[in-house]
């Protein structure tokens, strides 16, 4: 039997329960994995909660069991860059002006960040007032493996983490656990998987702060702390060149790992991302920084690496790309450059918008 795969209007379940509002999302093939028609679904559902005085809070989570969301539509994402289209930029655009709006929700946005949190997943929640994570959470900005710059906000929240943390996870693509999603201020408390429906029954009738704390406990024990030594001295290099020689050089296990993950990356988007993350920590809002991130992801859709990106992790799976150019010496200034150039389509504009 041929399993019905939700339609446009269920891939975001909206319902109200008591004075909450759920938002589920509900593409669990896929991971939950974010299209247009979601990203419109849930700022819908916001404009009406805003409106409505019965509804104080906002929950959001992911159907399926695995993840509350494992990033954009993909291998949407990769036709639109094969064919030189412009359905991404548009996406791009309006996900975007979403994380910004739940970084401002005036009520409070509690997200679920069980399972898999990637990419667009990490928009849609770790900008929220309430972000739980779970023994089961991995929370990671994975871009640079498929040739892009972190976005949705990534590289702002990544650029407050404590130390280099942040410019670590946004260079590697490392995956993190609760604790360390603890840590880096990605999320801010740890709740186990199984007491995730009572917290959400007791949010609709019971304060917030009072209902998470009934339920968190101390999550299990982390990894980035013990090696905050290492990742502090080696990514403080001004350079992605002088980063990975500094971890080679560190005599960590560790550390040495890490480089040779590195170098399995886009070395034009690590050179952007490194930009791009020592941009932010000087930005004085989240919308500054997502207009920088939305010309950067524009850029990455008019380069090479991102098809080839996708193509290897995505489509043929054969976790080989070929990077052009394939090292990163060769990525010259104007390389990086193009990131941040405005895009054909114009700007975002946000941090106007906002002034």
């Amino acid at each position: 039997m041929t399993e019905r795969l939700p339609t446009e209007d269920e891939t975001v379940l909206v319902r109200r329960e008591g004075r909450v509002g759920r938002l589920t999302l509900n593409r669990p093939r896929a991971l939950n994995a974010l299209t247009h028609a979601m990203v419109s679904r849930v700022d819908a559902a916001l404009t009406a909660w805003e409106a409505d005085s019965a509804a104080t809070t906002v929950v959001i989570d992911g159907a399926g069991g695995r993840g509350l969301c494992a990033g954009g539509d993909i291998r949407a994402i990769y036709e639109d860059a094969r064919t030189g289209g412009s359905a991404s930029p548009a996406f791009w655009r309006d996900e975007y002006r979403l994380n910004a709006r739940i970084a401002r929700c005036p009520m409070p946005y509690v997200a679920f960040m069980d399972g898999i949190v990637m990419g667009g997943g990490v928009g849609v929640s770790a900008h929220g007032d309430v972000r739980i994570v779970t023994e089961r959470s991995r929370v990671a900005m994975p871009e640079t493996g498929i040739g892009l710059v972190p976005d949705v906000g990534g590289t702002y929240l990544l650029s407050r983490a404590p130390g280099e943390l942040g410019t670590h996870l946004a260079l590697t693509g490392t995956a993190v656990g609760a604790a360390d999603a603890i840590l880096c201020g990605l999320a801010d408390h740890h709740v186990p998987s199984e007491r995730l429906p009572e917290l959400a029954r007791q949010l609709a009738d019971t304060d917030v702060p009072v209902a998470v704390r009934r339920h968190a406990s101390a999550p299990p024990e982390g990894e980035l702390a013990a090696d905050r030594e290492w990742i502090d001295t080696c990514y403080a290099a001004d350079s992605v060149e002088e980063i990975v020689d500094r971890l080679f050089a560190s005599g960590h296990h560790g550390a040495k790992q890490t480089a040779e993950t590195i170098l399995t990356k886009s070395p034009t988007a690590l050179k952007a991302t490194l930009a791009a993350v020592r941009r932010a920590r000087t930005a004085g809002t989240l919308e500054e920084v997502l207009d920088v991130e939305y010309r950067a992801s524009c850029a990455a859709l008019r380069t090479p690496d991102l098809v080839e990106g996708i193509r290897a992790q995505v489509i043929d799976k054969d976790r080989t790309p070929k990077w052009v150019p394939g090292e990163l010496g060769a990525v010259t200034p104007a390389d990086v450059a193009r990131f941040s150039a405005v895009p054909p389509g114009g700007d975002l504009g946000l941090a106007g918008a906002l002034s």
